[in-house]
Parts: structure tokens; C-alpha cells; sequence
């Protein structure tokens, strides 16, 4: 049996999203800013797939939308454009962000760093979340962006949103949030959020890879990055990914048609997973369920790395991560897990599982076998931890 247990990496395309963007291939394949009907014949499908991304995140009509390559970009723009807009050529120089955001937010504030700005990372607290009171305390009359993810994409922990747009608000600062891991999973409102930029992936809900977005509520400047055409109303220059902006249309359209799956099946098929590895002796999984999203399991085993379990699993046809994959090659300790202060023989030792609205009961049954058959292999010769098979065999 073949398992993926990796959707925070990326997603299958959901087959509805992939009928719909075969025709923008090869028959339907003009330049959208071409004059002649090759280029026109894309504009309905571009104007549905448009309306789809703004009611899914509930855009008004004023505010914009950019197409993107990839969340990554987006993040970029606006942490760098900021850079541009506020810093370089003003009377600011400080970002706020927290010690837990996706490698693109970190990055990118490290790079300013060289540049002279200053960035505050805040730090979270055992579930994995910033506190409120510390990001207030952070923010002073230079603090030019708050840049704070809407979901972890490690441990699924849902971050208070409204409440930390509301302390922007109150200090007039900018707020952008990552919310990659947050569409398709939990409900995204742009306008009850109250947030002012917000980024992300459609490969992340079960859309195409190479094309993301990024929301700029109306009133908000943002310099370009891209300097060329005038695609985008010339925020963003480069000839349309038809295809992929069709997919992602539709992928969001879905995303939120099926949020009461997610919410329902697909967290019932998560905490049963979870509750079966949990019996195990000297596990921890980080965060309660109720904060997460739906999908996630951040689990530590104590006694066994990682990249061991990673093994086994993917031995088994399992597949499944031990934290960002855009971090994945750097075999290090989880950041995460060194963030919430986990315990150092423990920082090795974390295990994301994360299933999708296509995840069955099946595939669960026997990831837990599968599973419980590492843990048993693992101990056996681990050098930091005692081993009692009493636990497994009785659950053969």
C-alpha cells in the first residue's frame, strides 16, 4: 500500500481542478494580453478563476488579488516591499515576526537584516503560539509590518488572527499573514481577520505547484518587484499562467465547498490516528486538537530520530515529513520543537503526518501498524532509550 501523509508539503491536484485546466494547454493556449482571439478566448475562464480566489477569501471587489508563482514569492514581496515603501525611504525600521514562521518569512527578514533593519522574533509558547501581550510590547513607533502566520505548517496550530490584527490596528502597522497552510483547512475571511496583506500556494489545497497569490487590501501600497508588462495592472509583470490560475481558481472554489469535510471526516480520521500513536509510551504530540488545523500531528517519539522513523515509514510506501519541506535537507533539530522549549533529545525526534480530504480509513489502520512496528524495531536498538516490549505486544 502506497500512504502520503505529507499534504502540508504539498497536495495531489484534486482531478476537478486538473479537467478544468486541460483545455488551457493545447487548444486554448493564447497569450491573455494578445489582441487577436487566441488571447481573448482565455479571458472568461481568467475572469471566473479571478471572481473564485476573492469569494473564497471573502476580497471585496476594490481590494486586489495578484497572481504569484508560489506563497514564497508572495511572502518576498511584501516583507521586502515593505523594505522599499517604508524603511528605505522613510522613517521606519523594525519588523515584527515569530520565531516559528515557514523558512520564506525568516529568510527574507534575515536578508533585511544585512540591509540595517531591525526584526523581532517572538517568541511562542508551548502550544507553539505567540502571546498577545508580547506582541504588543514589541511593536514601538518604528515598527514598520507584523508579519504573523495563520497556521504553522509544522504543528497545525492556529494563531489568533483577529486578535493580533486588532493590536496592528491599534498601533497603525501593517499586517501581513501567511496563510498557506490556513485555506482548504480552516475558514479564511480576509475582511473578519482584518488583515491587510495575506499570502499563499495553491499546490498547498490541492491546486497546481508554480502558482500562488497574493491579497492587498484596497488602500494599501506595495512597490513592485517585477518591473516589464503591464499584467496585473502593472503590479506584477510577466505573460499569465492560464492553466495555473484556472487550477487555483478552482482548487479554492473546492477548498472552501469542502471545509465541513475537512472539519468533520478528515479531523476524525486525524484524531484517530493520533490517539492510537499517543498510547504509545513517551510520545507527545504539540498543541490541543481544537487550536490545530484539521489535518496535523506533530508527534515526538522519544528514544527515536526522525529521519529513522522517515525510514521505516517510507520502506512501508508511507510517506510523511519531519517538519517544513522546504528546510527538509538541513538534518537538524525541528526549530519548532526547540521553540516551545521542547527537551533536547527530543528535538530530533519529531514526526508531521498530515492527511487531505482524499486520506482514508484504510490508509490510517495501517499507518498505525506500520508505525507501531517502527517504534518496536527503533527501540529495539536505540542507544537513548529503554526498551519495554510489553506496550507492543500487546497491541499485536
Amino acid at each position: 500500500m502506497r500512504v502520503y501523509l505529507d499534504n502540508n508539503a504539498t497536495t495531489i491536484v484534486d482531478p476537478f481542478v486538473y479537467k478544468e485546466m486541460v483545455p488551457y494547454f493545447c487548444e486554448k493556449y493564447g497569450n491573455p494580453n494578445s489582441l487577436h482571439e487566441f488571447g481573448s478566448e482565455t479571458h472568461p475562464a481568467l475572469r471566473c478563476a479571478m471572481d473564485r480566489l476573492y469569494a473564497g477569501i471573502n476580497a471585496a471587489d476594490n481590494d486586489d488579488i495578484v497572481v504569484t508563482s508560489c506563497a514564497t514569492e508572495s511572502i518576498n514581496w511584501v516583507i521586502k516591499g515593505i523594505y522599499f515603501d517604508r524603511i528605505f525611504n522613510g522613517d521606519k525600521n523594525h519588523i515584527v515576526t515569530s520565531e516559528v514562521e515557514h523558512p520564506a518569512v525568516i529568510q527574507a527578514c534575515r536578508f533585511l537584516e544585512k540591509l540595517g533593519v531591525k526584526v523581532t522574533y517572538l517568541p511562542v509558547n508551548s502550544d507553539g503560539v505567540i502571546e498577545i501581550d508580547t506582541l504588543e510590547e514589541s511593536i514601538s513607533d518604528e515598527t514598520a509590518l507584523v508579519s504573523i502566520m495563520w497556521a504553522n505548517n509544522e504543528t497545525g496550530m492556529v494563531f489568533p488572527i483577529e486578535e493580533i490584527s486588532r493590536v496592528c490596528k491599534k498601533h497603525d502597522v501593517p499586517f501581513h499573514t501567511d496563510a498557506t497552510q490556513a485555506i482548504g483547512k480552516v475558514p479564511v475571511d480576509v475582511v473578519k481577520a482584518g488583515v491587510d496583506y495575506l499570502s499563499f500556494s495553491a499546490h498547498k489545497f490541492h491546486g497546481p505547484k508554480g502558482i500562488g497569490g497574493l491579497y492587498i487590501k484596497e488602500g494599501r501600497v506595495i512597490s513592485s518587484l517585477l518591473s516589464g508588462g503591464e499584467q496585473m495592472d502593472g503590479l506584477r509583470s510577466g505573460t499569465l499562467n492560464v492553466p495555473g490560475i484556472v487550477g487555483m481558481g478552482k482548487a479554492m472554489e473546492l477548498a472552501v465547498e469542502n471545509l465541513d469535510f475537512e472539519k468533520n471526516d478528515v479531523k476524525k480520521l486525524r484524531d484517530r490516528l493520533e490517539d492510537e500513536l499517543l498510547k504509545i509510551p513517551d510520545t507527545f504530540v504539540v498543541g490541543t486538537k481544537e487550536q490545530r488545523t484539521p489535518n496535523t500531528i506533530l508527534i515526538s517519539i522519544k528514544g527515536i530520530e526522525g529521519e529513522a522513523m522517515l525510514w521505516d515509514l517510507n520502506k512501508a510506501g508511507i510517506a510523511a515529513s519531519t517538519g517544513s519541506a522546504c528546510a527538509s535537507e538541513a538534518l537538524e533539530s525541528n526549530p519548532v520543537m526547540e521553540a516551545i522549549g521542547a527537551e533536547a533529545d527530543l528535538a530530533h525526534t519529531a514526526l508531521r503526518l498530515s492527511l487531505s480530504r482524499f486520506t482514508t480509513k484504510e490508509e490510517i489502520d495501517y499507518t498505525i501498524d506500520i508505525i507501531y512496528k517502527a517504534v518496536e524495531r527503533l527501540r529495539t536498538i536505540s542507544s537513548t532509550f529503554s526498551y519495554a516490549p510489553d506496550w507492543h505486544e500487546s497491541k499485536l
